[in-house]
């Protein structure tokens, strides 16, 4: 015969409903844990026993992000479905656990600057310790980096500027050598004023030909003989100043 259909009612004998709550709640844990990696699912499974104890299950999300995405998922319904009659005391209880969120969140950061510590203990200052240091650790890592990004710029800059130094240099040494190739300006107007001045000295000196005498020769044969006395040739100007005989 197979097993008959068992009635769901308080099991009355304290020690089959104890030992049917340890049986029922380790295949519930089972199939929580079941679903989460062959669907691919958040689970957060909460059980209290008659005692108070607690027994809780949750998928790789932590359980507080998934109780957090199901309060925002539940009160996003009830303002979609129907708004509810009370949502002033729903504000209320939003302001209050944001104050208290608020409230860890300063005191954190009080800890973290080294204040209020006297109410950790030795765990928590391990845990805050820890914390510090990596936060320190990415901190040197980030100032490393930038420091290594701000040298490779600089050497590039360096560079460039090594560069245009040298083209600077190059086109003043291509000008000085450009104008050392070009002649002197008054040296060549000098030249060229001496030629014009030969050019028109040249046809002035005229030489009879067959003679060998030139133009100043034949103007001192045409000028008329000085006075001699005894033969001896006086010169111009005593001439001027003798008496007529």
């Amino acid at each position: 015969m197979g097993r008959g259909r068992v009635q769901l009612k308080r099991i009355e004998n304290k020690i089959n409903r104890q030992v049917t709550f340890s049986k029922r709640r380790i295949g519930l844990l089972k199939k929580a844990h079941e679903i989460s990696i062959l669907c691919d699912a958040d689970v957060a499974l909460i059980i209290f026993s008659t005692k108070g104890k607690l027994f809780e299950y949750a998928s790789d999300a932590c359980m507080e992000k998934i109780l957090e995405r199901y309060e925002r998922y539940s009160y996003a319904e009830r303002q979609l479905t129907a708004p509810d009659p009370d949502s002033h005391v729903s504000w209320t209880l939003e302001h209050a656990k944001l104050k208290a969120r608020l409230e860890i969140l300063q005191k954190n950061h009080r800890h973290y600057m080294g204040e209020e510590l006297d109410t950790l203990n030795l765990k928590e200052l391990q845990n805050l310790e820890h914390q510090l240091d990596s936060a320190l650790k990415h901190i040197r890592s980030k100032k490393n980096q930038l420091m290594h990004e701000s040298i490779s710029q600089l050497q590039k800059k360096d560079k460039a500027l090594q560069d245009h130094n040298n083209l600077l240099t190059k086109k003043v040494k291509e000008r000085e050598k450009a104008l050392a190739q070009q002649p002197e300006p008054d040296q060549h107007k000098h030249d060229n004023n001496s030629s014009v001045l030969m050019s028109q000295a040249l046809p002035s000196m005229n030489i009879g030909p067959g003679t060998g005498r030139s133009a100043i020769e034949d103007d001192q044969a045409t000028q008329p003989p000085t006075r001699s006395n005894n033969s001896t040739l006086i010169p111009s100007w005593m001439l001027n100043h003798m008496p007529d005989q």
